[in-house]
């Protein structure tokens, strides 16, 4: 299988170990943190061709991820101001 770019990890590489604490024991980071992964792996499988879709449908697609991982940074900085 190729390579996904844009996993957590490589996004907030300074948070890797607290995006797997997260991941573990809330529950809410948890789901949003799978949304992310799963909406990013479709938009990889759809800019390699692999499954082509509209252009309209991937830029929604972008987006949504864009949403999700401004999300998900707030989580983890509120998570380290609580820390």
């Amino acid at each position: 299988m190729s390579h996904t770019p844009h996993t957590l990890d490589q996004e907030f590489p300074e948070f890797a170990a607290q995006i797997d604490a997260l991941t573990g024991t809330d529950a809410h980071f948890a789901r949003i943190a799978e949304e992310y992964h799963e909406v990013n792996r479709r938009i990889h499988r759809w800019e390699t061709n692999v499954e082509p879709v509209d252009d309209l449908v991937l830029v929604e697609a972008r987006k949504q991820r864009g949403a999700l991982k401004d999300e998900i940074y707030a989580a983890l900085r509120a998570a380290q101001t609580t820390a």
